[in-house]
């Protein structure tokens, strides 16, 4: 091939062509990088990326294979679908987003902080103004009268780990090679955004051939330095009560055999954040179950005994560290192991930058002989025991007439594969889940919630069912949340994919209705409720909000179970189905709720004429002396 050798092609048309053929690689496996694209097509890139689409699918170039183009309803949805699809593969492989320019573009914003707030990568091209501004301003354009340059796509920059806008076609290369780098780049990565220009989009150059050479990123794993190793080691040995955090990073660096074996070799219990459920299966000895704010008993009186922590691919999130008040040894150190220094160096750690695979098999060796006390490896099965007892008592309730959401809960968990995928974002779920779960395998448990974006659940079971179409991927959602964004079911229809969305309906946001009463708010606002003639006030009738209805109209088949026995066979019958299946219950708005062992910094009023909110705001003022900082 001569270096000098070229091809026409419009921008939009060279974007794809070069997505066609990225790789990733790790462990010596590779997948394709951005193996399709969501879009939703407008007069901003219809006539640019949207003809490039096209032409793609109709006349691929010779021996190039085509990037998959799937029809989204709404784009933030599409985005969520990207983040799930990525997370479900390790963040090895992501999905493009493609928007009109104005509210289409800005529709994405959303979706583009959960991702970086969640270290997952995934690529966005929204639609921008004209860069030759001959039309200036075009329908749907931000004036700005001290900056010429700014559009509304400027709002990506703060929420994006890479940021560009192509004016020029000659601007593209490097833009695009950028735009990988950070993609695959597991301590850098998140949002990906390059802004297209809707004329650019369509202007033609001549490009290097070379640009659409068949390209592999390799995802590295940093080893660690051995003198920070060496660091690290001493003070876990001088520990008479470590314990291990498992964050996200555990999994997504497909680390669990490492833990296991570090846990096996030393005895350490090993907690787990939201993200890190499931990267040691539930029933190892060591293992003790989510940590902080909606953690179990067992892992947070662990966390309070410590006297070092070892954080493993965790950031320390506050409901992590429960605002900073879990962790209550006043001696307490932490070893931080994490391929990003920013999140290593948190808490005044000993910091070992790296893989979370390989650090965690250099820091087992480099422990040889070391094993915690024997009296600790007592106090973790007796504290494991008991929370499991609490556990049952939850998934089995039998309540009447209307059950508890744990029962569902249960059910699930006792019903879905090893392999099989729950997903979930927000609302109560999440502080139930992270208690009660027991999570067999890494890939079982999908909870969003760096984030915690109302909304995610459907989406990402389309992104997680794409990329493992073998699991069972089932879409836990509540009735606020599916108010927030049922639409891609269409897109689920549309595709032919199989996906369980199970709604649980209770009239009302559970988990801010909880917190409001507990901090002295009465609930107020937290039930849909119609509009009281009499009272002036939200505290009439339930809405008369049909969800079975509203799901049936996407031409689904809907399960209505009156309770957990039914719903138990209601699931049965949707994880045999071959087409998408919903199943909608009602639950106790109530509760009740697993026992809370942890706390949460919600500021209080700190005047008020209601006595609920002064007696809050008094056991708040209390509860907030025991913060502090780790230095």
């Amino acid at each position: 091939m001569s270096p000098r050798e070229t091809v026409r092609l419009t921008v939009g048309q060279a974007v794809v062509r070069f997505l066609s053929v990225q790789y990733s690689e790790r462990d010596g496996v590779e997948r394709r990088l951005v193996p399709g694209v969501f879009g939703i097509l407008g007069h901003g890139n219809v006539t640019g990326l949207g003809q490039a689409l096209l032409q793609n699918e109709l006349d691929p170039a010779d021996g190039e294979q085509p990037l998959r183009y799937y029809g989204a309803r709404n784009e933030q949805n599409m985005v969520h679908t990207a983040v799930g699809y990525a997370r479900t593969a390790n963040r090895l492989q992501t999905l493009a987003c493609t928007a009109s320019i104005g509210p289409g573009s800005t529709n994405m914003v959303t979706g583009a902080a959960l991702a970086t707030i969640d270290r997952i990568p995934v690529l966005l091209l929204p639609s921008d103004v004209f860069a030759t501004r001959r039309p200036d301003p075009v329908l749907q354009q931000l004036e700005n009268e001290q900056s010429l340059d700014v559009s509304v796509n400027d709002v990506f920059r703060p929420v994006s780990r890479f940021f560009d806008r192509v004016t020029r076609p000659e601007q593209l290369v490097g833009s695009l090679l950028g735009a990988m780098r950070v993609l695959t780049d597991p301590a850098e990565t998140g949002a990906v955004t390059v802004c297209l220009p809707q004329d650019v989009q369509a202007e033609a150059a001549d490009w290097p051939v070379e640009l659409f050479r068949r390209r592999v990123w390799h995802v590295a794993r940093p080893v660690p330095e051995p003198a920070a190793l060496r660091r690290a080691a001493d003070v876990v040995r001088s520990a008479r009560r470590p314990v291990v955090v498992a964050g996200g990073g555990a999994v997504y660096s497909e680390a669990s055999a490492a833990l296991a074996a570090f846990a096996d070799a030393t005895g350490i219990p090993v907690l787990d954040t939201q993200a890190g459920k499931g990267a040691l299966a539930w029933d190892h000895p060591c293992a003790a179950g989510g940590v902080g704010a909606t953690g179990n008993d067992a892992a947070n009186a662990l966390a309070a005994e410590a006297d070092v922590v070892i954080g493993v691919g965790t950031r320390y999130t506050d409901f992590t560290t429960a605002s900073r008040t879990v962790f209550a040894d006043p001696d307490v150190r932490f070893v931080n192991l994490n391929v990003k220094a920013f999140d290593a160096a948190k808490h005044g750690a000993e910091m070992v930058v790296a893989d979370a695979r390989e650090g965690l098999d250099a820091l087992r060796e480099s422990l040889a002989g070391y094993r915690g006390p024997a009296d600790r490896t007592r106090r973790v099965r007796e504290l494991v025991d008991a929370w499991s007892v609490v556990t049952d008592e939850c998934y089995h309730r039998d309540q009447q007439p209307l059950p508890a959401q744990t029962e569902i809960f249960g059910a699930l968990n006792e019903l879905m594969g090893d392999e099989d995928i729950l997903i979930n974002a927000a609302g109560s779920m999440p502080g139930d889940l992270q208690a009660l779960w027991r999570a067999r395998t890494p890939v079982q448990y999908h909870l969003e919630y760096g984030f915690s974006c109302m909304g995610y659940e459907i989406p990402a079971a389309l992104g997680a069912k794409l990329a493992r179409p073998d699991s069972e991927v089932v879409a836990l959602v509540g009735d606020g949340s599916y108010q927030m964004a049922p639409q891609e079911i269409a897109t689920i229809v549309a595709e032919g994919v199989k996906v369980v969305v199970v709604v649980l309906q209770n009239h009302g946001w559970s988990s801010i209705g909880a917190l409001s009463e507990s901090h002295g708010s009465q609930r107020f606002a937290t039930r849909y409720r119609l509009r009281n003639p009499e009272t002036g006030l939200l505290d009439g009738a339930h809405v008369p909000l049909d969800l079975a209805a509203n799901l049936r109209s996407y031409g689904i088949e809907v399960l209505e179970p009156a309770g957990t026995q039914e719903f138990r066979a209601a699931y049965r019958t949707a994880a045999g189905n071959a087409a998408t299946t919903a199943i909608v219950v009602e639950t106790d708005l109530y509760g009740p709720a697993p026992p809370s062992s942890a706390w949460w910094d919600v500021p209080v009023a700190e005047v008020s004429t209601l006595e609920s909110t002064r007696t809050a705001r008094a056991e708040y003022v209390a509860a907030r002396d025991a913060q502090r900082h780790h230095l």
